[in-house]
């Protein structure tokens, strides 16, 4: 936001070291922790050091604090700052508070909903997440995962990278066969209408529940598998066609998260390359192969010579030649740097449970000298637990159904809009509802550490006196309240005449701070930090209300005002956009 004034200050500090036959430098700015005043930094330590390797006998820290001195007396007070000075080797540039006030809330209002992103970079990621198994039902427990991966893969993009969502549904296993079985004996010919995840999952809890009373009936069931495995024309026909079911069930709820995916990847279509990669272990001498007996493994920690268990064996085929999680996941990672050659990173979002698991996929492929293995990383995220710690299990059909889930919330909503603005259309309402309660699901798995168990209350999800997406969309709301009681468009200027106040140096810091939060989270891979930022942001803007009169200044002070609650407005519009949640434009 401030490049040109660092260049211009850096090509004067370039000419004063021409002026005095000194070595070339590449300073490197950095902003001084703000303080009620913004400034940015550079040192001379290196400039001092140079000069010694030069064969000057001089003290390097003592060197870099003369000259930080004699270019602070160089530069004199560069237009647009308020001081300059030099502290042990360090050079310190103030801002004026009118010129870095006025500069951010113009870049803000100039890039609109661009404020924040980063240049572009030439790196492509993939992000993998959600992953639900098809012919169950969606459930909470499948939530965070979802969430995640999606404000991950919105950070890293709006940070810069060229970023491909990826799902990786199980769509085949002894649950999908179960399906398959109690279907074509008991429903057979049945569609679903609607509620198609609620449906494929009462069939699913249907079939453990007759397969648990008669137990003799397992043997259809391995017979179906038989048949599946051969390639059955009517099996694998009747399986495409449930599974897409269970994809255009899942697409609709991922149709009111606003989550989409790019490349979709089935265990389907890795469970033989996943095969392949085992023989080519064994070939390596990286996997030993117990068969009959006993599984192919790879014995991690012999093979590295540990002395200490860390990455412990890896069974990557069972006895009965059968594949594994570990089977298809070896298969699946090579895939996908053989579809995108270029990624630079392949992300997993997935449970912190399976964190040694991928450890030793990735260490596997590192072994077997794919040299993209070390790109590989795990997201682990914690689980999401509902008050009375409800057990979701689908086996038992005891689950708690997103789209459940999904509806409770809009309805929790709708009632607090009605009861807030009952004036509105039922159209609006509802439309506002939507926003709240997607936006009160989605925050607080967001608003924690990614390993961090997320307790989940409507109370507090709700809240729009706390920190809670409610309370953030409320402030955006409120500004553009504002703004429409201005009577006028968003003036064109706004100078800054006098002092400003607490509350509104406090809202310009963090507006400017958008671009580096987004930079940081995504470095991370932590949206913590933009949910944890909106929310602040949406309190100073409370703050400022409170304490600063808008529409009752006087004109001068009223057009500065007005400008900077329309830049506040944009940057938690971008902020709530990050974190997937939408801005409404009423409550």
């Amino acid at each position: 936001m401030f490049e040109r004034e660092q260049q211009a200050i850096t090509e004067k500090i370039k000419a004063f070291c021409q002026e005095n036959q000194l070595p070339e430098v590449d300073f490197q700015w950095k902003w001084i922790p703000f303080s009620g005043h913004w400034g940015i930094s550079t040192s001379f330590f290196q400039l001092a050091a140079l000069e010694a390797r030069q064969g000057k006998k001089i003290n390097v820290n003592a060197r870099a604090a003369e000259l930080a001195a004699q270019v602070a007396s160089y530069l004199g007070t560069p237009q647009g700052f308020e001081k300059i000075e030099s502290v042990n080797g360090y050079l310190n540039i103030y801002f004026l508070q009118s010129t870095y006030a006025e500069q951010v809330i113009n870049t803000v209002l100039q890039e609109g909903e661009n404020f924040g992103r980063g240049i572009r970079r030439n790196e492509r990621v993939m992000v993998e997440f959600s992953q639900p198994n098809t012919h169950k039902a969606f459930h909470v427990g499948h939530l965070r995962s979802a969430i995640l991966g999606d404000v991950i893969s919105r950070l890293l993009d709006f940070a810069g990278f060229s970023v491909v969502r990826a799902n990786y549904p199980g769509d085949i296993g002894l649950h999908v066969i179960k399906w398959l079985w109690c279907y074509m004996n008991f429903h057979r010919g049945e569609k679903p209408t609607s509620d198609i995840t609620r449906w494929m999952g009462d069939i699913y809890a249907e079939a453990n529940r007759r397969l648990e009373e008669n137990p003799e009936l397992e043997s259809e069931v391995r017979a179906l598998y038989a048949r599946w495995d051969q390639r059955d024309a009517e099996v694998v026909a009747l399986w495409e066609e449930t599974r897409q079911w269970s994809l255009n069930g899942f697409e609709e709820i991922y149709r009111q998260l606003d989550i989409h995916f790019d490349v979709y990847y089935f265990n389907s279509q890795v469970e033989h390359p996943g095969k392949e990669i085992v023989n080519e272990l064994i070939a390596k001498g990286i996997a030993v192969d117990e068969r009959p007996e006993g599984p192919v493994v790879v014995k991690l920690d012999e093979l590295l010579g540990l002395k200490t268990e860390k990455y412990r064996v890896l069974v990557v085929l069972r006895s009965d030649n059968t594949a594994l999680y570990a089977t298809e996941d070896l298969a699946l990672a090579k895939k996908k740097f053989t579809d995108y050659p270029d990624l630079s990173r392949s992300y997993y979002v997935v449970d912190v449970r399976q964190s040694l698991h991928f450890q030793q996929v990735f260490k596997t492929l590192e072994l077997a000298g794919y040299e993209w293995a070390t790109r590989c990383q795990h997201i682990p995220y914690e689980l999401v637990i509902l008050p009375g710690n409800v057990v979701m299990a689908s086996r038992e059909g005891t689950v708690v159904l997103l789209e459940d889930l999904i509806r409770e919330a809009i309805a929790r909503a709708l009632a607090v809009v009605r009861e807030k603005n009952p004036d509105l259309s039922d159209e609006v309402k509802q439309k506002i509802a939507q926003a709240v309660g997607i936006g009160a699901i989605k925050y607080p798995m967001l608003a924690r550490e990614n390993t961090k168990v997320v307790t989940f209350d409507w109370q507090s999800a709700l809240d729009f006196n706390g920190q809670a997406a409610p309370y953030i969309q409320y402030a955006y709301v409120r500004a553009g309240s504002i703004l429409r009681k201005s009577g006028q468009a968003v003036p064109e200027e706004g100078k800054v005449t006098g002092p400003l106040t607490p509350q509104e140096v406090e809202l310009i810091n963090l507006i400017s701070r958008l671009p580096a939060e987004v930079q940081r989270s995504a470095a991370e891979l932590r949206p913590l930090w933009i949910a944890t930022y909106a929310y602040e942001l949406a309190k100073a803007f409370n703050d400022f209300y409170t304490q600063c009169p808008v529409l009752q200044a006087e004109e001068a002070v009223r057009n500065f005002r007005l400008r900077l609650t329309a830049a506040t407005r944009q940057a938690i519009a971008n902020s709530l956009t990050l974190l997937g949640i939408t801005a409404p434009q009423a409550m």
